[in-house]
C-alpha cells in the first residue's frame, strides 16, 4: 500500500495592508514558525477508525507520549530507531494524512499503514457467538495496530503489573515527563518522547519510588532496557517467538509478554492470561459467567484459536461487562511510605 511523501508548502510572509512585509513591534521577538515537517497521504482499503486502532497504545488520559484532540486528530510522539519523533494523524475523505516531525519522522511515516492496521487481516476473524458478528458489524474500522517498537509498549506494561491502572498511568505520565524529552515539532502542550533506555538505567531509586513503582518493577524494566536492542530485535520476529525471548527477562511473564507484542506486533492471537477483569469480563459476555478464570475463558476463545485476541478486544468493545459488586481496588500510594 503505496503512500506519497511531499513536503508542505512554506508559510507565507504576513504582509502588512500597505503591501510590505510585516514587521514585528520593536522590543518583541518574533515568534518562530514550527518547521512544517515531513507528510505522507496513504488510502486504506477498507473502513478504519484510527482512534479505535491505535487507542490501545493510550496509557490513561495524562499519557504524554499520545494526545487526542477535538478536531479528529491523533498525536504520538515515539522514540524510533532513527531518535525521537513525533507523528500527527488525520483523516480526510477516505485519506489518512500523516504529518511528522524529529530524526524520527521518516521512521514513523514509513510505518504509518502497519500503525493503522494495514497488516491485519479483519477477515480471518469469523465469529461464533451473535454478540461478537454484532460488534464487529458495528465497528468495521476495527484493526490491530503493529507500532514496530518494543519498548515503548513493554515498559508501560510491566508498570501494570499486579497494582491499579490508575497507579500505573501515573507512574508513566511521571517518570516520562520528568526524564523523556519534550516531543519534537507543534506537538501540542505537555507532550514528551519516553525516556531512551540508558536514560531508564540511570533513574535513580528514591525516583521510582516517587512514581509509586515498587522495586520488583522497577527492577524488571532495569532489567528490560539493559538488553534494549535484544528487545527491540523481537519486533522482527513472530509474536510466539518474541513473546519467548521476553519471557527470558525475570519479571515479564505471560501477562507482559501479550500486552507488549498486541502492540508491537498486532498480533490477533495474544490473548491475556492473569489479568484480573478479562476472564469475568469474557466469561460473562459468551456464556454469561461472571466467576470465570483463566482456563474457562481460553475455553470460550478456544473457537477462535488465531484470532483470540482480536474476540477479547470485540468483547469489551460490546458493553457487555458484568455489573460491580465489590468496591474497586484502592491505589497503593507507596510514595508515601
Amino acid at each position: 500500500m503505496a503512500g506519497r511523501f511531499a513536503p508542505r508548502p512554506p508559510r507565507a510572509t504576513p504582509v502588512s495592508p500597505g503591501g510590505s512585509a510585516a514587521v514585528p513591534p520593536r522590543g518583541r521577538v518574533p515568534r518562530q514558525a514550527p518547521a512544517p515537517g515531513a507528510v505522507r497521504v496513504w488510502v486504506p482499503d477498507g473502513p478504519l477508525e484510527p482512534g479505535l486502532v491505535l487507542g490501545p497504545l493510550r496509557r490513561g488520559p495524562g499519557d504524554p507520549t499520545f494526545r487526542s484532540l477535538p478536531d479528529g486528530s491523533v498525536w504520538r510522539a515515539s522514540r524510533t530507531p532513527a531518535g525521537p519523533g513525533t507523528l500527527r494523524i488525520s483523516v480526510h475523505g477516505g485519506e489518512v494524512r500523516g504529518q511528522a516531525w524529529g530524526p524520527g519522522a521518516g521512521w514513523l511515516l514509513e510505518r504509518l499503514p502497519a500503525l493503522l492496521g494495514a497488516d491485519d487481516d479483519p477477515r480471518a476473524f469469523v465469529p461464533r457467538h451473535r454478540l461478537l458478528a454484532l460488534t464487529a458489524r458495528r465497528r468495521p474500522g476495527l484493526r490491530l495496530t503493529r507500532t514496530g517498537l518494543v519498548l515503548e509498549s513493554l515498559i508501560p506494561s510491566v508498570l501494570e503489573q499486579k497494582v491499579t491502572t490508575l497507579e500505573a498511568y501515573r507512574a508513566w505520565r511521571l517518570l516520562v515527563l520528568r526524564f523523556g524529552e519534550p516531543a519534537p515539532g507543534p506537538a501540542p502542550e505537555r507532550m514528551a518522547v519516553m525516556p531512551a533506555p540508558r536514560t531508564w538505567a540511570l533513574i535513580p531509586s528514591w525516583e521510582w519510588h516517587r512514581a509509586g513503582v515498587d522495586d520488583k518493577r522497577a527492577s524488571t524494566v532495569l532489567r528490560a532496557v539493559r538488553l534494549a536492542a535484544r528487545m527491540e530485535e523481537t519486533a522482527g520476529m513472530e509474536p510466539e517467538e518474541a513473546r519467548r525471548r521476553l519471557e527470558v527477562v525475570p519479571g515479564i511473564g505471560p501477562w507482559t509478554s501479550a500486552e507488549t507484542v498486541q502492540r508491537s506486533h498486532g498480533a490477533p492471537d495474544a490473548v491475556t492470561v492473569g489479568d484480573l477483569h478479562l476472564p469475568g469480563i469474557v466469561g460473562y459476555a459468551l456464556a454469561g459467567d461472571r466467576s470465570a478464570d483463566d482456563a474457562e475463558m481460553l475455553r470460550l476463545l478456544e473457537p477462535y484459536a488465531g484470532q483470540r485476541h482480536r474476540a477479547a478486544r470485540l468483547v469489551l468493545l460490546s458493553g457487555q461487562v458484568p455489573p460491580r459488586r465489590a468496591p474497586r481496588m484502592a491505589p497503593r500510594r507507596i510514595e508515601r511510605l
